[in-house]
């Protein structure tokens, strides 16, 4: 089943890059222990995390993802624009390209956030427990008259000061290729009046080289991605924190939607043409002006 809301990646095993390092498999049992140490933290924390307010409970929440990561061996870095933090009563549409389960654990560990997610994420393990104490907002994907009454409740949790995390691309690709942005959720941002901050993640190993061995793409379980995960050395997780877009910025959905991925895709290093440009028709070159013929030239030859 494929459609606007449920888009399929051709992503799959063939787009894993070969070649990265791995740690003993000692150290990868330690690193699923270390994560539900975090995970059982997070439970004995649950009542503090609903009684603090403000930056206290923002610094808890960082502090949570981003042993997460750590606990995974995942080194997180951040460039860009850093002062992407939250502002009290200003709610914000933050998008970003969706390549793994780490995604969101990054973007939380950046700046904690609601999120719009897949209803089957709150059903995972390790993944939907914190999704659900982070106020998320479900997706049925699979009920589409479902779909309008969700976007409202998008944009009235930004109108109302939430900033709210989504995956416009709609799935998982495996990082060296990207989705569209589908443009529904934008129309929330502009509904709600508040402004899209664009986020660009890539992986790469300790070595600088980009990898896709995080991707959660094809029939893969969670599990098998977990481990997959879990293995590798020296695995860091950029963020690209982009210029903010205003609101107001463009005409209509489809334009923010494509100025936020000409963002992402920029902050990657990849040539996109700017939606302004691409919505303007480009005017076919005058034709050369066509010179007059040259009279013959007569040469009289004397007679001999």
């Amino acid at each position: 089943m494929s459609h606007a809301w449920m888009p399929k990646s051709p992503c799959g095993d063939g787009c894993l890059t070969e070649g990265a390092p791995t740690v003993a498999f000692p150290r990868r049992v330690l690193r699923f222990a270390a994560a539900i140490g975090v995970i059982g933290a997070a439970f004995l924390t649950a009542p503090l995390v609903l009684v603090l307010r403000g930056m206290p409970r923002e610094r808890l929440v960082r502090l949570l993802f981003a042993g997460i990561l750590r606990s995974f061996g995942v080194k997180l870095r951040v460039l860009g624009d850093e002062r992407f933090r939250a502002v009290p009563g200003r709610g914000a549409l933050v998008v970003n390209n969706h390549i793994s389960w780490l995604d969101i654990i990054a973007v939380n560990a950046v700046q904690p956030m609601r999120a719009l997610a897949k209803k089957e994420v709150g059903a995972w393990p390790v993944l939907g427990l914190l999704v659900r104490r982070g106020r998320s907002i479900f997706l049925d994907r699979e009920n589409l008259r479902s779909l309008p009454a969700t976007m409202a409740e998008l944009a009235d949790a930004m109108r109302g000061g939430s900033l709210v995390s989504v995956t416009p691309e709609g799935t998982t690709w495996c990082g060296l290729g990207s989705g569209r942005f589908r443009p529904a959720a934008f129309q929330a941002a502009i509904d709600g009046g508040v402004p899209v901050r664009p986020l660009a993640l890539r992986f790469r190993l300790a070595d600088g080289r980009e990898t896709t061995q995080p991707a959660f793409i094809g029939p893969e379980s969670l599990i098998a991605s977990l481990r997959r995960v879990a293995a590798l050395r020296g695995l860091v997780l950029e963020v690209h924190v982009c210029p903010e877009i205003a609101p107001g910025r463009a005409a209509d959905r489809r334009e923010l939607a494509a100025l936020a991925e000409s963002a992402v895709q920029a902050a990657l290093g990849r040539v996109q043409i700017p939606a302004q440009l691409r919505r303007r028709p480009v005017p076919a070159p005058a034709p050369a002006p066509v010179a007059p013929a040259a009279a013959p030239v007569v040469v009289k030859v004397p007679s001999q």
